[in-house]
């Protein structure tokens, strides 16, 4: 009977002991997944084909603890990105804005897809055309 008296004090002592502990780490946890959220926008200036995510750069390592001290002090996803495009120019996002120029990126593989289709609509249509039967001249044979 003592022993699941301690043992049932021991226990409550551990989870009141545990739950601060568990709570940062959740605030943790989240602060964590929003910054890799942000860091797999951003381009490496080092690597250039890989996000600061992905990056095994000391720069781009560098670039990930600022965007968590950004996100930690309070700042929202889209301010961080503001801040590094301007350092670094609207070049730094690796999925650029669509207004634009950029806009011109994301309009033409549909633009050019469809010109292709169309294109291959005419001739397909030309060459099942059915052609009209040749009547040939009348021969001399007699």
């Amino acid at each position: 009977m003592k022993q699941s008296r301690w043992a049932a004090v021991l226990f409550a002592i551990a989870v009141v002991a545990a739950s601060p502990v568990r709570g940062q780490s959740v605030a943790d946890s989240i602060l964590e997944a929003r910054t890799t959220a942000v860091a797999a926008e951003l381009r490496c200036p080092v690597c250039q084909g890989l996000s600061i995510q992905d990056s095994p750069s000391e720069l781009s390592q560098e670039m990930r603890g600022m965007v968590r001290d950004q996100l930690r002090a309070g700042k929202t996803p889209a301010e961080v990105k503001a801040f590094f495009v301007s350092k670094y120019g609207e070049w730094i996002l690796l999925t650029p804005n669509a207004r634009g120029f950029n806009l011109l990126l994301y309009i033409l593989p549909f633009a050019l897809l469809l010109g292709g289709m169309a294109v291959i609509v005419v001739l397909v249509r030309r060459w099942t055309h059915a052609a009209e039967p040749v009547s040939l001249p009348p021969t001399d044979s007699q």
